[in-house]
């Protein structure tokens, strides 16, 4: 899906990508600051509030090692997939290789949510 996100904007002209690369910036910018901000909303001067911070953070750490990880997954992914299609149509015994490949891709999702579940247990 995000490669395909990327193709179709790749194809509008270089003006309309910096802007609306621009935007999304801003706009993810714009959601991590609330995240951060509700993370610090603990009232200050009580021992609670360092703990609450801290508890967000181990929350927001382990949001984007779960999310990083399948955007990584689903680019390999994709690649594993349109390229052993093709391979499969050329050479029909290459079909282990393929699943091989798909199942390695799909490690990288695992591995940040193992990551996400060590984040939240420390």
């Amino acid at each position: 899906m995000l490669t395909s996100l990327i193709k179709s904007i790749m194809g509008r002209p270089r003006r309309t990508f910096i802007a609306s690369l621009i935007f999304n910036l801003a706009i993810a910018l714009i959601v991590i600051g609330g995240f951060v901000s509700f993370v610090y909303a603990a009232e200050p001067g009580t021992e609670d509030a360092a703990q609450a911070a801290d508890t967000g953070l181990k929350y927001l750490g382990a949001g984007l090692a779960v999310a990083g990880s399948t955007i990584g997954a689903g680019v390999a992914l994709y690649g594993a997939t349109s390229a052993g299609s093709a391979a499969l149509v050329e050479r029909p015994e290459l079909s282990v290789w393929v699943l091989i490949l798909a199942g390695l891709g799909e490690g990288v999702a695992i591995y940040g949510l193992i990551i996400a579940i060590l984040i939240l247990g420390g």
